[in-house]
This record gives structure tokens, C-alpha cells and sequence, in this order.
């Protein structure tokens, strides 16, 4: 099982710093010049997932080996990547220019409703890459300068700001064709998990109090999927480095923050709706999670 790159990795390896503080509220966000993280000391992209997304527009030739898929790429490219997904990449050009922006889940969860993995090139078994002509590189380079210059600003709603310049990258990636040069290699076990990942996003967002989530359980989601509750725990371990449980809990946490965030339902309600059948069985999963209750997370 290879590494899971976390941030701290990532400034670390790349400019041999701590992660900066560059967080508001929650999350964390940033944006690169590709050729300012390259040189002659810079270390090699191990096959590992992230725990971060990241949005990368490339210029040059590379093969980018993601998940079960291998993409060769040249020219310009515009290419998403879900933290769930292991890969690497094999620059084969020299002088390779571009931007990438890395940014972690809760930094739009606790902003918008629902999931970035609603959008087809994050979700698994999505296809990330979309192959721009020169016209398209001049717009999403824009965008990509336009969050350079606004992370150093003083801004401040920069990052509700930084959030709209990524929804723009990826509605813009929406409206052009995906890249059909990958290759599968099929996977028993990345398709179970990608159905089990669907299964459960099928559930969000709780837009109603009457509305309920009830498949909460690995056995619940083995029993849709007419598996084995081992064989889907071993399937989805394997494929995302994470358990079962630990994907079911983080999502069921993301809506939580959510519900709290942008209603103004009470927490009895909150917790019903998300399957709790004691409003103090809600509040202790909250704070064993987040080491806050509800009611306290909702006043910071």
C-alpha cells in the first residue's frame, strides 16, 4: 500500500517549509506556478494518493499514470485530481510551464452544500483530463493568474473568491471533451468501490428535515451491492487507502458541519436526519470527531 502525501508532505518536498498559514476558517488553499516547484533539486512525484485535491494546467509532453488509467499528454492539459485517486507523473519534455492550485475538501464543504465528487472529474472512475486548444489556455491561464494575484491581496473574502475561480475551472472543463486517450485496465475492486462511493453520495445533500440518511453501516452498503460485507471492506481499503467506515464517517461529517453551517434547523432535527436516533448520540459522534459539540461549532 503506498503513502498518502498529506500538505504537510507536499511544502516539505517541494519548498522545504512547514505548511503555510494561509487557512480561513477551515481548509486550506493554494496556488503555484509549475515552473517555480521544478529544477534540479526538485524530487520525483511518487505514486501515492494526496489527502488534497489539486487542479493542474500543464504545458508540454508527460505520461501521467492515475488509478488504473495511464494518460499521455501534450500540449496543453487540464487535469483533476480526486485525493482518493493514487498517481504519478513522467515529465518527458523539458522547459514544462503551467499553474496547479491545491486545496483540501473541508475548504468547500464548509461553504457550499453538497460534494465535489457530484462533478465527473472528481468522482471515481471519472475522467480528469481535458486537452485544451490555444484559445482555452489563455482563459483558464487567466483564471489561474487571477488566483495568484488574489492570494497575495489583502482581500477580505479572497478565499470565498478563490473558491469561485475553481467552480469556474471546473465548469469551464465541463463544456470541453474529455480526453478519450486513456486506457483501462479493469478492476473488480475499483469498480465496487466506485459504486459504493455513488451509493453513498446518492444520499447528499439533506436538503428537508423528513429527508433521512440510512445506509450508514458497511453491511448496509454489502447487502445493496449483494457482496460480502469483508470483500467490500477489503475492496474499498485497497482502492482508497481508507476504511469503509472512516469514508461513511467523513461524509456523514461534512454534512453535519454543513446542515450546521447553512440551516437553521436545531440539532435534534440535524442529528434525526442524519440517523441518529438520540440527539446525545449526534452530539457525542460531532465531538469525538471535531472535539466540539454542535451547538458550539455552529456559534464559531
Amino acid at each position: 500500500m503506498e503513502k498518502t502525501q498529506t500538505l504537510e508532505n507536499f511544502y516539505q518536498s517541494k519548498f522545504n517549509t512547514a505548511t503555510p498559514n494561509i487557512q480561513h476558517g477551515v481548509g486550506h488553499f493554494n496556488v503555484f506556478r509549475l515552473e517555480d516547484c521544478m529544477g534540479p533539486n526538485a524530487k520525483p512525484v511518487s505514486y501515492s494518493r494526496r489527502d488534497f485535491y489539486k487542479v493542474s494546467l500543464v504545458r508540454g509532453k508527460y505520461l501521467y499514470h492515475y488509478a488504473d488509467k495511464s494518460i499521455s499528454i501534450e500540449g496543453t492539459t487540464l487535469i483533476f485530481f480526486n485525493p482518493n485517486v493514487p498517481y504519478t507523473v513522467q515529465s518527458l519534455s523539458e522547459n514544462n510551464t503551467g499553474f496547479f492550485c491545491i486545496f483540501t475538501e473541508s475548504f468547500f464543504i464548509e461553504k457550499i452544500r453538497g460534494s465535489l465528487t457530484d462533478l465527473p472529474m472528481f468522482s471515481n472512475g471519472g475522467k480528469p483530463a481535458y486537452f485544451l486548444d490555444e484559445k482555452q489556455d489563455e482563459v483558464v491561464s487567466s483564471i489561474f493568474t487571477k488566483m495568484l494575484d488574489e492570494i497575495e491581496s489583502d482581500y477580505v473574502f479572497k478565499y470565498d473568491l478563490l473558491r469561485n475561480y475553481v467552480t469556474e475551472l471546473t465548469h469551464y472543463a465541463l463544456k470541453s471533451q474529455p480526453s478519450e486517450t486513456l486506457y483501462q485496465h479493469p478492476d473488480a475492486k475499483s469498480r465496487i468501490t466506485s459504486v459504493f462511493t455513488e451509493l453513498l453520495e446518492r444520499q447528499f445533500p439533506i436538503e428537508t428535515p423528513s429527508q433521512r440518511f440510512s445506509m450508514r453501516s458497511a453491511k448496509d452498503f454489502a447487502e445493496k451491492l449483494a457482496v460480502h460485507v469483508n470483500h467490500l471492506n477489503r475492496s474499498v481499503k485497497e482502492t482508497t487507502g481508507k476504511t469503509t467506515t472512516d469514508i461513511i464517517t467523513q461524509r456523514l461529517l461534512a454534512e453535519a458541519k454543513s446542515l450546521l453551517r447553512h440551516t437553521d434547523w436545531n440539532v435534534s432535527e440535524i442529528g434525526y436526519c442524519l440517523g441518529f436516533e438520540e440527539a446525545a448520540h449526534f452530539n457525542n459522534f460531532f465531538k469525538k470527531q471535531t472535539a466540539y459539540t454542535p451547538g458550539s461549532f455552529r456559534n464559531v
